[in-house]
């Protein structure tokens, strides 16, 4: 695959230049953030950073975390790899827009290819802290598990909420996603 921009060598480090901006080789490693952004570009087309981020925070976020400051910083990596293109709006915000190449489509077939052999990954401050609860007093640890009792039993009806949304009499049709309810507008999936 052939990628925008020159390549060279300093004291035996690689660098990418690219529109001005200089990277090192490390650059062109794919993470777990960068096949997240080529999937949902892929799945919603062309989009600008804050959009990638509301389809996180309505699908993604409820299993994935990370910090979404990366949703703004990786598009215009993947671009300069030649994975993205990037169109920027002409007046008004001059947002810019976002979509996956036939190069990227590719990448993310690969991927997809490959299944993962990386441990999960579970990341819950609450647990966190009932850990440590034996370091704490009576009453904060009942605190803390009566507060991780009422989160978790929240998120458990969401989800059934979530199940008769998607359960109900003549729909969702087909590709219509259950996270875009709350937003009282579902998207097609293409």
């Amino acid at each position: 695959m052939d990628f925008p921009g020159d390549w060279f060598a300093v004291d035996s480090t690689e660098y990418f230049v690219s529109y001005g901006t200089m990277r090192t080789m490390s650059s062109r490693i794919l993470t777990a953030t960068s096949y997240l952004v080529l999937g949902l570009l892929a799945r919603e087309g062309p989009s600008t950073p804050y959009d990638l981020e509301r389809h996180v925070r309505a699908t993604l976020g409820h299993f994935w975390s990370f910090p979404h400051t990366l949703l703004y910083s990786e598009p215009p990596r993947l671009a300069a790899m030649g994975l993205l293109t990037e169109t920027r709006e002409t007046d008004g915000r001059r947002r810019r827009v976002f979509m996956i190449t036939s190069a990227g489509v590719s990448v993310l077939d690969a991927w997809l290819d490959q299944p993962s052999d990386v441990p999960t990954e579970l990341r819950d401050p609450g647990l966190l802290q009932l850990f440590f609860a034996d370091l704490a007093s009576s009453d904060a640890t009942l605190r803390l598990a009566e507060q991780q009792l009422a989160i978790h039993r929240a998120k458990l009806s969401a989800y059934r909420e979530d199940e008769r949304f998607e359960r109900r009499p003549g729909g969702p049709a087909k590709g219509e996603r259950t996270v875009e309810r709350w937003r009282r507008c579902p998207r097609r999936m293409a």
